[in-house]
């Protein structure tokens, strides 16, 4: 039976690699909070998504675990002024303001979720 340590690699595992493959089968939804003063946004949400991927499938690999949460760890920061913009939107897009305000200390702590799992 896996140890919990396992169990919790996996699942921080599939939450990457779901959220990466929703970027590509629902890209509007992440184009809506993108902020408007980034270039390209449908490149940058697929980009976004693939590394999701990509980091969510390397955390499952011993030999690239390190680099994976270094990677993960990177796109955490990169994508956080979408947080705040999608904060800013909530009354477009229907979202309860208080959901959203949770969300952002939500991300430091999935930021050492990920640490962790790197280490």
């Amino acid at each position: 039976m896996p140890s919990r340590s396992s169990w919790s690699l996996y699942v921080l595992a599939a939450l990457f690699v779901g959220a990466g493959v929703l970027h590509f089968l629902r890209p509007e939804t992440y184009l809506r909070i993108m902020p408007p003063a980034l270039p390209a946004p449908r490149l940058l949400v697929l980009l976004s998504g693939a590394a999701e991927v990509a980091g969510g499938l390397g955390l499952l690999v011993p030999a690239t675990r390190r680099a994976a949460a270094w990677g993960l760890l990177a796109l955490l920061l990169a994508v956080f002024p979408a947080n705040i913009y999608m904060l800013q939107l909530a009354g477009q897009l229907h979202l309860p303001a208080w959901a959203l305000w949770a969300r952002l200390p939500l991300q430091p702590l999935l930021m050492w979720w990920v640490w962790r799992a790197g280490r």
